[in-house]
């Protein structure tokens, strides 16, 4: 056994039937394509842990996200398969004394990320949330691309878990570009719902898809919505770019993450927190976590979400990460 990829999300809802439940889900890595799913649910608000529970089928799937509506519902978006060749959801509607079947959302389509980039070479889910309980779910995929020769970040929404809409682009750049999009981090401001809902999205890419170990070099964007994804603002550059090298190297590859997250203020300001490396000295790496002090607006159209001025700020001394203009 080999338990991975936790994700914990508590009921905050004063109304719900089920207040102050907590849900706590995982991967038991058995070995091959065995990844059993398990969770386990606080009724006293993580004071204490109920049985390990698993969906009403068994399926092979990893990463999930737990997701509590308003009215008391888990979702719980996930990436099936050995591969993460599917988006799969489940769900409970009783507080969760028990959970549904693991049911097929779509099907992943996706380009390995060039370089070894252990990051690159799975597909999980950032899922969020709106208001009136809307799920919005991102992930890497290469659906809208030739021959699939690298990926975008899109995006599919749920009002209940069981119904979703069809899949779409996050236009960040042209479908015809070189440039390859990976590892997402969605935030969905929960005060906005319907068609004023706004979203951010932080992501890694590499301007060249076809690129190499040695010549790879990996970016920081962000983009933002104030419709709910009906129109995107323009990107901004985060950080970057960055040679591989400069990253911390694992057994399966540089290492900036399985995933990373980002979170609206409740004034409405976005904090991507992403990984950033420099150069490499005294023989050490020089790598750490971020996030603007400042924070990033939600802009719509063709605004820029400009982080010109905004001071990054890490949990030890380092200077700010290279970024560029």
């Amino acid at each position: 056994m080999s338990f991975d990829k936790p994700w914990i999300v508590c009921d905050n809802t004063a109304a719900s039937p089920f207040y102050g439940h907590c849900y706590m889900q995982w991967t038991d890595f058995q070995g091959g394509c065995s990844q059993h799913v398990e969770l386990s649910t606080s009724t006293d608000g993580g004071r204490t842990w109920g049985q390990v529970q698993t969906p009403a089928n068994t399926h092979s799937a990893t990463g999930g996200q737990p997701l509590v509506q308003p009215n008391g519902t888990v979702i719980v978006p996930i990436t099936g398969g050995c591969n993460q060749n599917s988006l799969l959801a489940f769900r409970s509607v009783d507080g969760g004394d028990s959970w549904s079947a693991l049911a097929r959302v779509t099907t992943i389509r996706r380009h390995v990320v060039a370089g070894g980039l252990r990051g690159g070479k799975y597909v999980l889910p950032s899922a969020e949330i709106d208001a009136t309980g809307r799920v919005y779910v991102a992930w890497q995929d290469c659906r809208f691309r030739h021959n699939c020769s690298s990926n975008d970040i899109v995006l599919t929404t749920s009002p209940d878990g069981l119904n979703w809409s069809p899949v779409s682009r996050v236009p960040i750049d042209d479908a015809t570009s070189t440039a390859d999009h990976f590892i997402p981090g969605l935030a969905v401001h929960r005060s906005t719902s319907g068609a004023s809902t706004h979203l951010a999205l932080a992501y890694y890419f590499y301007p060249r898809a076809d690129c190499d170990v040695s010549t790879c070099q990996l970016d920081v964007g962000f983009i933002s919505s104030t419709n709910a994804g009906t129109s995107w603002s323009e990107p901004t550059q985060l950080a970057g770019p960055m040679s591989l090298s400069w990253i911390a190297n694992t057994s399966a590859g540089p290492f900036v993450g399985d995933y990373i997250s980002t979170s609206f203020s409740a004034a409405g300001i976005a904090y991507p927190v992403i990984e950033v490396a420099h150069a490499p000295a005294g023989g050490r790496f020089n790598e750490a976590t971020y996030t603007p002090t400042g924070g990033l607006a939600a802009v719509g159209g063709t605004a820029m979400a400009s982080s010109g001025g905004v001071v990054f700020t890490d949990t030890t001394t380092q200077s700010p990460p290279p970024r560029r203009p």
